[in-house]
Order: C-alpha cells, then sequence, then structure tokens
C-alpha cells in the first residue's frame, strides 16, 4: 500500500513536469528580424553655436530678445568701454594731425615749396648774372673779382636749391610715413570698437541671452546662443561598444517625449569621431525625413539606429539561447550558429531547422 502511494506521488510529479515543458517548448519560426542599436536622443537646432565678445567690457545692451529671429551680421549685442573709446579718439586725433602736416594748408610741406619757389627765383637771377659776366669776361670785359663773385652766387643757389629740394623728398616721405602709420593706428582703434558690438554669424534664431545690461563681460564666457531658426538636427549618445556598427545613412526610428512615443524616421548624418570619456559615449547626428511640426531645443526622446534587417529568417527567442551558440532540444543541447540579433529574438543560421522544438533553459 505504501509502494502504490510512492508510485501515485511520482507519477503527479512527472506529469507535473511534463505539462510545464510543453509550455516552454517551442519551434522556431521564420519571421522578420531587426537588429538595431540603441540611443539617447536630444534635438538641437541646425548650427547652434554660442556668441564671445572678442573683448571685455560691461554689456550696455541686448541689442534683440530671446526667439527673435536675426540675419546675418546683425547686431545682437552692444559692449562698453571707456579706455578704447578715448583710445580711438587719440588715435583720431593723430591721423587729422599727420592729414593736415602732409596736405593741409598749413602744412610743413607747404613751407619747403615756397622756400623751393623762392631758391629757384634766385638761382634763375644768380644764373643769369654769371653767365652775363662769363660772356664779358671772356671778352676780357670786367674784373676777375666780379667774375668770381658772380660764379660764387651761382654755385651756392645751385647748391641751396638742391638741399631744399632734397629736403622736400625726404620730409614728404617721412610725413607720408607718418600719416599711413597714423591711419593704420585709426583703423585698428576702429575696428577694435567694431568688436565691442556682437554680431550674428548665421540667419537664424536667439535661443538664449545669458548676460543682463550692467554685467561685465568677459572673452571667456558665452554671451548668447543662436542657430537654425527651422532646421534641427537629432543629437544621439550611442554606447563606445556599439560604435563600430554605426554607418552614415543608415536608418533611425526616433521617439520623442513630447509627442507621447509617436515614432518619426531620420537618417544618420554624421558620425563625430571623438569619445566623451566621462559618459564612454560618442555623439551622433541624424535628420529627420519627415520632421514634426514643432520642435524646441533640448526635446529628449530615444532612438533605435537600424544595423540590419532580414524579412524572412529563422529566429528563436533570445531566452532560449545557451551560452551564445547552443539551444536546448528534446535530445539535447545542440550548436547553432547565430546571425542578427534584436531586442527579443536571434537569427539562426545554421544547425537548426524550422521542425525541430526547443526547451528554454533554466536560469
Amino acid at each position: 500500500m505504501k509502494n502504490f502511494s510512492h508510485l501515485v506521488i511520482a507519477f503527479l510529479i512527472l506529469l507535473f513536469w511534463g505539462c510545464g515543458n510543453e509550455d516552454e517548448k517551442k519551434l522556431p519560426k521564420k519571421t522578420k528580424i531587426t537588429e538595431s542599436v540603441y540611443a539617447s536622443v536630444t534635438i538641437q537646432p541646425d548650427s547652434l553655436y554660442q556668441t564671445y565678445a572678442i573683448v571685455a567690457g560691461i554689456l550696455d545692451k541686448n541689442l534683440v530678445e530671446e526667439g527673435d529671429i536675426v540675419e546675418k551680421g546683425q547686431p545682437i549685442l552692444q559692449i562698453i568701454n571707456n579706455t578704447s573709446k578715448l583710445s580711438s579718439e587719440n588715435a583720431r586725433l593723430t591721423y587729422e594731425l599727420a592729414k593736415e602736416n602732409y596736405n593741409g594748408s598749413a602744412a610743413i610741406l607747404k613751407s619747403i615749396e615756397d622756400e623751393i619757389d623762392a631758391a629757384v627765383l634766385k638761382f634763375t637771377n644768380d644764373s643769369i648774372n654769371f653767365f652775363r659776366q662769363h660772356n664779358l669776361w671772356s671778352k676780357k670785359i670786367g674784373s676777375k673779382a666780379d667774375y668770381d663773385n658772380k660764379k660764387l652766387a651761382f654755385e651756392l643757389s645751385k647748391n641751396n636749391l638742391q638741399v631744399l629740394k632734397s629736403k622736400h623728398d625726404r620730409t614728404k616721405k617721412e610725413l607720408s610715413t607718418q600719416l599711413q602709420q597714423a591711419e593704420n593706428m585709426y583703423r585698428t582703434s576702429q575696428i577694435a570698437t567694431e568688436d565691442f558690438t556682437v554680431t550674428s554669424k548665421i540667419y537664424g534664431k536667439v535661443y538664449a541671452l545669458f548676460k543682463s545690461p550692467g554685467e561685465i563681460v568677459t572673452t571667456m564666457e558665452p554671451l548668447a546662443s543662436v542657430g537654425r531658426s527651422n532646421e534641427f538636427v537629432i543629437e544621439m549618445l550611442v554606447d563606445e561598444v556599439d560604435i563600430v556598427k554605426i554607418r552614415t545613412g543608415q536608418k533611425v526610428i526616433i521617439s520623442l517625449d513630447a509627442y507621447n512615443s509617436k515614432a518619426f524616421e531620420a537618417k544618420v548624418d554624421k558620425i563625430y569621431p571623438r569619445k566623451d570619456e566621462r559618459s564612454q559615449t560618442f555623439t551622433i547626428e541624424a535628420v529627420f525625413l519627415n520632421p514634426p511640426e514643432v520642435l524646441y531645443p533640448g526635446l529628449a526622446g530615444e532612438a533605435n539606429i537600424i544595423i540590419a534587417e532580414k524579412l524572412e529568417t529563422l529566429v528563436i527567442p533570445k531566452e532560449y539561447l545557451m551560452d551564445g551558440n547552443q539551444v536546448l532540444t528534446e535530445d539535447g543541447p545542440i550548436a547553432v550558429t547565430v546571425g542578427l540579433q534584436s531586442l527579443d529574438q536571434v537569427e539562426i543560421t545554421s544547425g537548426l531547422d524550422a521542425e525541430t522544438y526547443i526547451l528554454k533553459p533554466e536560469r
């Protein structure tokens, strides 16, 4: 009687175990499988950049507001610096003085030219007197002293004229050089003054202003953030173990939190080669094929980058795979070759057919 009870209990255990195994027994099936790489998503305007001041000073005023559309070259911020203004004014005064000295009514050259005019008249007069005396002397008329005096006066006038002309040329060159230097300094000061106006480098939208009027501005701090107004890019962070699988042009499925996880299609457009050492990720950019109507910088979501797809292939649930290359059958474990892998399925390329049942291994 006791033996009979033991047999009944054993039978019930086997029956229960058998029913449990039936639930864990599956046939491989042929279906579509997609292998993808997960990435976190942040939406950013295209060509987004931060503006910096070339010079330090105090923010006088913001010439635009956040959300404004700006043209390329349009002023965004105005910085003031009294030291620079004074330097520019001094440079202007120096330039004006150099210009006046070179070609003004009271120019230094004008006085030398007046001296040259007088020297020319004297040289002409002394030349006439000398050659007249020379003719007389050749005819033995007049005295030797008169001849020598006229000759000396002629040579002195000639030398004086040459000295004044040389002085004129030298002074003109010096004044021209001084004028050019003063003009260069003035233009440099004007450029420096223009640097106090920060302008937009693109046609786009002002997304942020980081300073208020009256605050100190340095060359190390961003003043504004500007980007395209109607063109956005998808910034994705991909783990370093997956980066080698990514190629430009690959299809991307995007879901954004703001759109209740609605799926949008995109394609990989750019792969940045530098790894972020802190997060151990690479940055990937994608572009929408059919973007949502409204987008804002910073919208977050998730993405799956499609690595490969097969429409009709043999797959099994990933949880039925053992040690990466084995499955458990009713006849025991067998080796298989795997192909594509999705989140919950794996492709079997050889070692198993669609008619062989597989068992779920114990974990």
